[in-house]
């Protein structure tokens, strides 16, 4: 009698592995290529490049190595501690704003109701409008002369004077938060969305047959069931918001003074405005290294469904 087939498990490692499926990798090798042309070598190049000094005065082929002193130069500087504090201002709160606000919208439209679909449209506007042409908009709706906004007010008697935030330092990083959040809230009312069609109805209405009120089915059912959700959701906004350029650039340059200054456009200025392409890397670098560990978070966070099914 013919034994049935049993793959026997390879012991060859890694290596072996790699061998054994050799003509596979023909198949992703341009992608590859592409990719370590694209992402591995600028990234590879960036953290060479932070260990050299590059004075305006001098060409690239001329850089001096420094060591860490890029490193200490950055973390030193008079400017770090106020625009590190301007990111945290920055990504915490057009995150959580984003987040609630696409929570709040998300439950809305998870309703049966007359023109659902035409609201879900609308909301969505947002989100597919071009972040330069978002902030152009908004310049002119927030200018302090000819501003819809200000204009608005002064009608409803809430105002006196002009409207002054783009050049209020302690105003312009709120009014550029609202601009991000009204951009970002589709896409977490998006995912959200999607999370509530996984919340089992026989839950629900049993729950609804014993008398729970809606707050209590929502925070009993509805949001342990949105929780990978939310997290991943989290995660990817506040990834994008820490890097985000277009809105802060566009709509102050970074200013007044340096109060809506945070770290990607310091960056951008180190680099191009100043031509100091070491500090700048060092300074990517470290932002480099925030993103890696919230990267950690975002895979754990993927993979925990996985693991928790495999127990």
């Amino acid at each position: 009698m013919q034994k049935p087939y049993r793959s026997e498990p390879s012991h060859r490692g890694l290596v072996g592995r790699m061998v054994d499926h050799r003509l596979d990798y023909l198949y992703i090798l341009p992608a590859f290529g592409v990719m370590m042309l694209v992402i591995a070598y600028p990234i590879y190049y960036t953290f060479l490049l932070s260990f050299f000094r590059t004075p305006p005065s001098l060409a690239m082929s001329d850089k001096v190595f420094d060591g860490i002193g890029n490193y200490l130069s950055v973390l030193s500087s008079s400017s770090f501690h106020q625009v590190t504090l301007n990111t945290i201002s920055w990504t915490f709160w057009s995150t959580l704003f984003s987040v609630l606000l696409g929570l709040g919208a998300a439950l809305v439209l998870n309703r049966e109701f007359f023109g659902r679909g035409l609201l879900r449209g609308l909301l969505l506007i947002p989100y597919v409008i071009s972040a330069v042409a978002a902030s152009y908009i908004w310049r002119w709706i927030y200018h302090s002369d000819f501003g819809v906004l200000g204009a608005i007010l002064q009608e409803l008697g809430l105002i006196d004077g002009r409207l002054n935030l783009l050049d209020n330092i302690n105003l312009v990083l709120p009014s550029l938060i609202v601009v991000n959040v009204w951009k970002e809230f589709p896409f977490a009312m998006i995912m959200i969305l999607a999370g509530l069609q996984t919340v089992p109805a026989q839950l629900l209405n049993a729950a609804r047959m014993d008398g729970a009120g809606a707050f209590n089915r929502f925070r009993h059912i509805t949001l342990p069931h949105l929780k990978g959700v939310l997290v991943i959701t989290v995660l990817l906004l506040f990834v994008s918001n820490l890097n985000h350029f277009t809105i802060p650039w566009i709509m102050t340059g970074g200013g007044p003074a340096g109060a809506s200054d945070i770290w990607i456009t310091q960056i951008y200025q180190i680099a191009f405005g100043r031509i100091r392409f070491g500090i700048a890397s060092a300074y990517s670098v470290i932002l480099f290294a925030v993103m890696v560990v919230i990267g950690y978070f975002y895979i754990k966070a993927l993979t925990s469904g996985d693991a928790e099914k495999q127990k």
